[in-house]
This record gives structure tokens, sequence and C-alpha cells, in this order.
């Protein structure tokens, strides 16, 4: 090895097409790169995969071959790995290794103001996707390239049967499914379970770990709706509504990861602070429990919880009842009912999730408190009761007249089926009040004038095609937006 290394860490961007790292390492090697390929398999040098603590598998690869340069995508993650990276970011200054971390999302890091962001993401959206670079040098030596299992990296197994399928082909086939197929009547399908799982987009898995870029995403969603504008069937403007609405949600999107990534402690601490202490800190473990195995006794809320657990995927609507009823009903302290729910979605992205969550349990001090009514919730989104059977199996012999409140059925003493754990509807009274009660606290609408300028949303205005357009219409109040992505 005569040249020291350029590493490309592959982080939660794990695809070759639109990947500017990858692309701008290649480029920064010249002399060692051949011309462009399409897949990393046909590179010519397979992924490393050293498994340890980030900074000591650099030091240790410095120290073997020396490294030129460390590339990889900005990241708003967990806190840590923004702990992991600012550990990186030393090694790198001490070591004089210069460290190039491209934007993947529509995130800014160290903004300024919220004024332009909506217009900034449209501008980035639009520009020409990476093409993966062709050919790679392959590196000397006896690199490792196992994934580790689950038990190699000593976790406990975690089955999740009916979860969607990893990797690039079917993040594409998901796309083009939706985008040709299922996503015709998405606006007005996405929040009822019962349809939710065919008529979401289904990609925000792939979004999380990478496998499709948003970029890719934008592209195709203003590709489809530029194919079609001129259609004037009914079938085209169900159309048109649906992609307009999924449009929207790619913002909202990026919107809320830069919530996190402009105030990490979001994350572990309530964004207005006149909420602090009015939860206890740590969980009912009974509630919790409860809450956690769907045995609640709410037959919508613990089917919810059951499908999450086989799917690793639920539609918005019902990840934002789940959040309220722990919050409201239960009275939990949104941190534990949270890290529960992260650990079961496939598609947990950190700054969406920690914002939804504070956002579910009215802790933002700016948006309307959303305290949901499970029965009220089950006889809307699933009036036959054909999602609950289906996950609650205890349930079956009740009759449809009594499947959202099975302990009204004149037998229910007969069902293998715990009684509600709470009176929902004073549970929910009682945090209402608590809630407005610090509402009318001194101090609380100064501070949260301020997280609404920090934070809030502002107009966007740029088409896909960079071409300026007529003013989009205020967005309205985001805590009635979902993020069925």
């Amino acid at each position: 090895m005569t040249r020291p290394l350029n590493i490309v860490w592959f982080k939660r961007d794990l695809r070759v097409a639109d990947h500017r790292p990858l692309v701008e390492a290649a480029h920064f090697a010249a002399e060692s790169v051949g011309e462009l390929q399409r897949a990393l398999a046909a590179l010519g040098q397979p992924l490393c995969i050293v498994v340890g603590d980030a900074v000591a598998v650099f030091r240790d690869i410095h120290k073997r071959y020396g490294v030129a340069g460390l590339w990889s995508h900005e990241e708003t993650g967990n806190g840590w790995t923004y702990a992991r990276d600012l550990a990186v970011a030393e090694w790198a200054r001490e070591n004089g290794v210069p460290w190039h971390e491209p934007r993947q999302f529509g995130v800014i890091r160290r903004l300024r103001s919220r004024n332009g962001w909506a217009r900034a993401w449209d501008r980035a959206m639009a520009e020409p996707i990476t093409a993966p670079p062709r050919a790679l040098q392959p590196i000397p030596g006896d690199w490792p390239t196992h994934i580790p299992t689950v038990s190699d990296l000593g976790l406990a197994s975690d089955p999740c049967p009916y979860r969607q399928p990893g990797g690039r082909v079917a993040a594409l086939a998901t796309l083009d499914s939706f985008l040709g197929e299922r996503g015709r009547d998405y606006r007005f399908q996405m929040s009822s379970p019962v349809t939710a799982f065919d008529a979401c987009s289904r990609v925000s898995p792939h979004l999380t770990w990478g496998t499709l870029s948003m970029r890719e995403v934008a592209q195709a969603t203003a590709k489809r709706m530029q194919a079609i504008s001129h259609l004037n069937d009914r079938a085209s403007r169900n159309w048109r509504a649906s992609l307009n609405s999924f449009k929207g949600r790619q913002h909202w999107h990026c919107h809320f990861m830069q919530k996190l990534e402009d105030e990490p402690r979001l994350e572990f601490e309530n964004l207005h602070r006149s909420y602090d202490g009015m939860r206890p800190e740590i969980a009912d473990p009974q509630r919790l429990q409860a809450w956690c195995a769907g045995e609640t006794g709410f037959p919508f809320v613990d089917a919810c919880m059951r499908a999450l657990h086989q799917h690793g995927w639920l539609n918005f609507r019902m990840r934002a009842m789940l959040m309220s009823f722990a919050s409201y009903q239960l009275w939990l302290p949104w941190r534990a009912s949270g890290l529960h729910l992260a650990r079961q979605f496939v598609d947990y992205e950190p700054g969406i999730h920690w914002s939804q969550v504070q956002m579910q349990s009215g802790t933002t001090g700016i948006n309307t408190m959303r305290v949901y009514n499970p029965v009220k919730q089950g006889i809307d989104q699933d009036p036959a009761g054909a999602f609950v059977r289906a996950y609650v199996p205890e349930l079956d012999a009740v009759p449809d007249a009594f499947i959202h409140e099975p302990w009204r059925w004149p037998s229910a003493g007969s069902m293998r089926y715990p009684q509600p754990i709470v009176s929902h509807a004073e549970a929910a009274k009682a945090a209402r009040d608590a809630l407005y009660a610090r509402r009318r606290g001194s101090g609380h609408q100064e501070a949260a004038r301020q997280i609404a300028a920090k934070h809030g949303s502002r107009k966007a205005g740029i088409p896909m095609t960079g071409r300026k357009t007529k003013a989009q219409p205020k967005v309205p109040d985001v805590s009635q937006l979902t993020l069925d992505l």
C-alpha cells in the first residue's frame, strides 16, 4: 500500500445511487478510480465491515494504512450518535484527517433561522441525482466483509415476522408500486389501519436506512405528477390530490428532523420547560407493561400495538393515538413510552420520532393538544372490527356492536381479555386539566413564542423544476398533519 486510504463511512445511507460521499471520495482519489459503475457489488471493492467503537476502528486503520480522508453524510441522530460523531470529529482534527459530510436530507446544520427553509429544501431536492461510481480500485489486505448476526453482536432476538424486506431492489419496487398503483387513494385511506398498510407509500424504512434518498423520492413524485397533470378524469384527480399530500409529507419529514438538529435536548427534555415535573419521572410499571404488550383492555389500542410488533410499521394516525393514550390516559412519561415505540419501528427516524412524541404528549407548548378517544377512534377507523379481530383474537366471539367496548357485552365474563386499565374519559379530563393549568402559568406564552420562532414551519414556493411559481397557500397547523411515508 503506497497511498493512504479514503474511508467512506456508511451510516444510514445504504445505497450507491445518490450517495455523494461515495462519489466524491472516488474522485478525490482520481488516480485510483476507474470509470463509474452502477452498483457497489460491481465496483471491485466489497464493503468492509468492522465492528467496534468508531474512533478505535479509525485509529487502527490510520495506524496501519494512513487515512487521507473520511467521507460520510451528515446525520441527525440519537444522543449517542451525536456523541460518537463529536468524538470522531475530535480524532479527525487531532490527526489531520479531513472529514467531508455532504447533506443527505433537507436538514441544514447550524441553521440560524427557519426563514427560507422550505425553499432551500425544494432547491436541494431538485438537484441532479448523483450517479454511483462505476469502479473502485480494490484495497489489499484481508478486510472483513461478514455482516454480523444478532448473536454475533450479543443482542436479544427480536422477531418481526411481517416486516418489509430491506435493500435497494425492494425500495425501488415499493416506490414504483405506490406511484403507479397503490397511491391513488392515499389521501383518503392513510388514516385507517384497515387500508393504510397498502395505501401508504411504505418508503419510510427505506428513507430511514438510506436505501432510497429523499431526492429520489421527491423527483419521482414530481415526475409522476407531471405525467398526469393534463388528465382530468376522476382517477387522475384522485391521484393529484394524493400525490400533493405525499409531496407535503416529504417536506414535513425533514421539517421535524430539523427540530432535533437544532435542539438535540428534545430527545430527553420537554421542549417547553413549563411542563417539567408534570408527569412522574418513573413510569408506572403495570401501566407501561400493559400498554407495551397490547393488553390495556381497549381493543383498538391493543390491536394497533400488536400490529406494530408484527410489522414494525403502523400508519401515523395510529402511532399518534398510541402515544397520546400513553401520555394522557395512562399519564406515562413520554420518554419511557417513546423508547418502546422507537424500538418497534423499522422506520425509526430520531428527529421525526422525538418531535412527534413530544407533540402527542402536549409538551411542545405550541401545538394543539390532541387527546384521542380510543373507543371513538376504533369506531371511526375500524367500524366492523376487522382490524381488531385480526390482532386481538381473544375478541373473535364479541358481536360487532360491542367490539370496541367489549366490557359492555352481556357475556363479557367469558372473554380472556383484560378489563379497561383506566376510565379513558376521566383520565383524559384529568390530563387536560393538568396541561391547561401549565399553559395558564406565567411565562408560558413568551416561551412558546420563542419556540415557535425557532421551530415553526415556513412556506414553500419552488417547484421541482427550479422555476419560480406562485406563492403556495399557508401551511396548515402541523398538529393536524400526518407523516405517512
